[in-house]
């Protein structure tokens, strides 16, 4: 069952991003399943469960603030810990993923370039590290489409089976890089003038 139609493709907000990816065709059971997909790498399912642990306690974090103020600044710095510790563990797995490449991410799907075609309704692993957070997730994605580009191929696909907290993920990325955009462009203004 795809988690979008048409009409819900078009709401999700795009942005380009570079970022690291890695794909490969999911097997049969795996692509008739819709459990969450382990990788062989034991440091990119830490990476993932790192951020998705950190994202599940935000809530907790609030309400010790709301508490205990003293304690909610040391939560925060051992997050702030944490999260440069991932950021080494990103490091390394960048390195087994591979270069960053330009794509066109939503919470709907991603959209990349391939050197070979991909079958549409093809059935993928899609594994990312999103940056500068340094955020590893491994989502299911089925090819929409796939055009030749030159000696490529623009390949199109729309994630399945998010959970909740991945999808909230993506939409923290996407929201994040889209005010980093907003950013840059003001501040280029004001120095143009």
């Amino acid at each position: 069952m795809s988690t979008l139609d048409e009409e819900d493709r078009r709401e999700y907000y795009r942005i380009e991003d570079t970022i690291a990816l890695e794909i490969r065709p999911l097997s049969a059971p795996e692509a008739a399943g819709q459990e969450v997909l382990q990788d062989a790498s034991p440091l990119f399912n830490l990476l993932s469960e790192l951020h998705l642990s950190e994202f599940e306690s935000q809530h907790l974090l609030r309400q010790i603030s709301e508490r205990d103020r003293t304690t909610a600044a040391f939560l925060k710095s051992q997050n702030k810990r944490i999260d440069l510790l991932s950021q080494v563990v990103a490091l390394t797995v960048l390195g087994q993923i591979g270069a960053p490449q330009p794509v066109i991410i939503s919470e709907g799907g991603i959209d990349f370039q391939h050197p070979s075609p991909i079958t549409t309704g093809t059935r993928l692993s899609v594994k990312l590290v999103l940056m500068p957070q340094a955020l590893g997730l491994l989502l299911r994605a089925r090819v929409t489409h796939c055009d030749r580009q030159g000696d490529r191929y623009d390949v199109g696909t729309e994630f399945e089976h998010l959970t909740d907290a991945q999808r909230q993920l993506l939409a923290r990325h996407i929201l994040q890089k889209q005010a980093q955009e907003r950013r840059q462009a003001r501040e280029q203004l004001e120095s143009g003038n």
